[in-house]
Formats: C-alpha cells, sequence, structure tokens
C-alpha cells in the first residue's frame, strides 16, 4: 500500500524506527527472530520499555496516559514492529480489560488498575469460554453469589491464554438467572492468588503451555471489583470483544510474513526448489496479497474510528475473518514452499534455554508451530461463522 506521509508522519517513523533499533530488549528481539517462543519476562521487558517510551498505550486517550496518536501513527508503529520482529503486544491488560475499565469503570477501579495496566505490573487473562459455553458465550454457567460485601464465584473457565501468568482474570459470570441469559451477566475482576482458584494447562498441538483451565471454587470477590452495572456484563464484553477482533487480524506480521515468503522465493537456499515458475502457487500468493492488501483498508478505517475515541464497529467482524483465513493460506504457502524442509518439528527448539541443535528449515524459523497453532485463529475470539453473522445482522440488516 502506498502512502503519502507528512513530514511529522516521516519523522515519526525514524523514531519508531530508532526505538526498534535502540531500545527494544536485544534478547527479546532475537528470540523472535529465532522463532523461540517470549516468556513472561521477555513480554515484560518489552513492553515496559514501551511504557518507558510513553507508547504503551497505543489505543488509549492521552487522559488515562496513552498516546493519542492517530490513525496513521498506529499504522506506521504496528508495521514498524513486525518489521523489527517485535513479540505481539501482550492484548488482555492494555487491549482488552484497559478499555473496558477506562470506559465503563469508577473513578476507583480507574485509580487502581489502570497503572499498574499501562505499565505492564500486572498481568491479566481473559476468563470468558467456559466447557460447554464457547460460540455460545451467553450460555456460560460460572455463576457468583452475592454474599454481602463479596461475590462467591463457583465454576471453570477453558482456554485460557497465559493464564500461568496471570495476576488477575477478567470474568464473565452469571449473576441472575430469571430473564434473558444475557441481561443475567456481570462483569468482574478477580485476583488469580485469590483462595480456591486454580488453573490446570492445556498443552497445544505445537508443544506449548499456553492456554489453560481456570477453576473457581466459593472464590470470594469483593464487591468492588464489580465493573459497571450488576446484570451489563454482556454489553461491556462487546465492546472488549471488538478489540480483541481487531488484534486477532494481526495485518502487519502477515505482511511480513509475506514479504519474507517473497524474498525465499526470490532467492532460495540450496536444496529448496523455487517455485516462482509454478504458475499455480503463484496465483494463490497473488490472491493472498491482494486480499492482505484489501484488508489492510479495513484496518485503516478501523484505527480511525478509534483514533476519534470510538470503539471498532462491525468492522472488527471483517477482520477477524479476513484475517485469521490469511494468516492460515501463508501457512499453507509457507509449507509448501519449503517443501520437505517443513517437515521435521521438535518442539523444545522453541523453548527458551534450548541447548540442541535445532532441526528443520533454518529460513523459516517457527513455521511448524506457526501453522500447527494457527489451526485456531479461524474459531477463538468468536468463530469466524459467528463473525459472519455479526455482518449479516449489522452491516446487512438481515
Amino acid at each position: 500500500m502506498n502512502i503519502d506521509f507528512t513530514e511529522e508522519e516521516l519523522a515519526f517513523r525514524e523514531e519508531v524506527r530508532q526505538f526498534f533499533r535502540n531500545e527494544m530488549p536485544a534478547s527479546v528481539r532475537d528470540k523472535v527472530a529465532r522463532g523461540c517462543w517470549p516468556d513472561r519476562e521477555d513480554h515484560v521487558a518489552y513492553q515496559q520499555a514501551l511504557y518507558e517510551k510513553g507508547w504503551a498505550g497505543v489505543n488509549w486517550p492521552v487522559e488515562y496516559g496513552g498516546t493519542g496518536w492517530s490513525a496513521a501513527q498506529r499504522y506506521i508503529f504496528y508495521n514498524e514492529a513486525a518489521a523489527a520482529d517485535a513479540p505481539r503486544i501482550i492484548p488482555f491488560g492494555l487491549a482488552m480489560v484497559g478499555p473496558v475499565i477506562y470506559t465503563f469503570g469508577n473513578d476507583e477501579q480507574k485509580a487502581r488498575f489502570l497503572p499498574d495496566i499501562l505499565a505492564s505490573r500486572v498481568w491479566w487473562c481473559q476468563g470468558y469460554s467456559e466447557p460447554n459455553a464457547g460460540s455460545d458465550l451467553a450460555g456460560l454457567k460460572t455463576r457468583a453469589v452475592r454474599d454481602g460485601a463479596h461475590y462467591i464465584v463457583n465454576g471453570s473457565k477453558t482456554w485460557t491464554t497465559l493464564g500461568h501468568y496471570a495476576d488477575w482474570i477478567f470474568c464473565l459470570v452469571r449473576t441472575d438467572d430469571s430473564g434473558k441469559k444475557q441481561e443475567g451477566i456481570s462483569f468482574l475482576l478477580i485476583d488469580m492468588t485469590s483462595p480456591g482458584v486454580t488453573v490446570k494447562p492445556i498443552i497445544t498441538l505445537d508443544g506449548r503451555h499456553e492456554v489453560n483451565e481456570v477453576f473457581f471454587e466459593d472464590v470470594r470477590v469483593p464487591v468492588e471489583n464489580l465493573v459497571g452495572e450488576e446484570g451489563k456484563g454482556w454489553t461491556y464484553a462487546k465492546v472488549l470483544l471488538t478489540h480483541e477482533r481487531t488484534n486477532i487480524a494481526g495485518v502487519a506480521p502477515s505482511k511480513r510474513r509475506l514479504a519474507r515468503l517473497k524474498a525465499l522465493l526470490a532467492d532460495p537456499p540450496a536444496g529448496v526448489p523455487s517455485l516462482r515458475e509454478n504458475a499455480v502457487f503463484m496465483a494463490r500468493l497473488v490472491e493472498t496479497e491482494i486480499e492482505l492488501t484489501s484488508l489492510e483498508y479495513t484496518e485503516l478505517r478501523v484505527l480511525s474510528a478509534v483514533a476519534t475515541g470510538k470503539a471498532p464497529g462491525p468492522e472488527s467482524s471483517i477482520l477477524k475473518i479476513k484475517g485469521t483465513e490469511i494468516q492460515q493460506a501463508l501457512d499453507e504457502l509457507w509449507l509448501e514452499a519449503a517443501g520437505i524442509y517443513a517437515m521435521p518439528f521438535v518442539p523444545e527448539q522453541y523453548q527458551a534455554g534450548f541447548e540442541g541443535e535445532s532441526i528443520g528449515p533454518h529460513f523459516a524459523p517457527s513455521m511448524a508451530p506457526l501453522y500447527y497453532n494457527n489451526r485456531k485463529v479461524t474459531i477463538y475470539g468468536g468463530t469466524n461463522e459467528i463473525q459472519k453473522n455479526i455482518i449479516a445482522k449489522q452491516v446487512l440488516g438481515f
């Protein structure tokens, strides 16, 4: 995409590049470039470097410590971060619960939680999905019963990403069964060190401990940890989900992967056949690039809306659908381009501290783990089928 940046925007782009060259922790950049999995300390070090620069609250209003960036500045930042092999900003605090708290929380909650979220001093995770409430999230069963100055929480959550790192979890809980199921849901903030909270790992196909089950057994949560009004959690959750779906699209990282794939095709390593003369493969690559470029314009429209203080609209569903489909299309193109070199896969080599000999394509680090892990992207954050229903209702009026 060709965008005519102003002199100020070009200067900002150079400032961002200087930051990633000189101020992003080198150990974090090197891990990402090698395809290794950053751990909690890596993510915190990177995000706190952003905080020290004043760049942590990319989407936050200035009044709460945000950047106040324009859509063009956000576009520049995301693209330069991907080009510099920066890890993704962990979204649960900065991009998800933070906006809910500064939009719907009271003054005490803003003062208590927002500074630590912005500075990445506290790690958050998301408590939405349950064993029998995924796509039908409003069917959740985790209950919170009022008992004086506390809620007593019982139930479980699943697919809780990085919950084993978390200090706090934001949860949708059922506080009322008397009306429509969406109207009986509340939004609670729960300390993960509370008695009765248990975290159990789920190991994914790529060998990672990324997601978890979280169990609540008679967990006492202070009433002041209720965000907004009791029974209005579904409204707050929908706002949060539009932010999540916008993040899931991953336009800038997909651009980076596409550029690397094209470079591989132009100059393949010894022993790796080039597919540049394969008309079918090249047609698929070009189609993917066209779709990615088109999606980028949609992302810019969303960034423009957010820059004016609005939450992302139904465009976030378009971003989620096409963004995840493009990620999976790139996985398949990479695997085909690598041929037999895509076969070996040793999950341990992508973990911190691995000292053995790496196995697999050196020209495509973490290709196999990405392929395995990205099978889920069309499911989480609301399945792509659900997103199509949202578009049909909110955009087409069906």
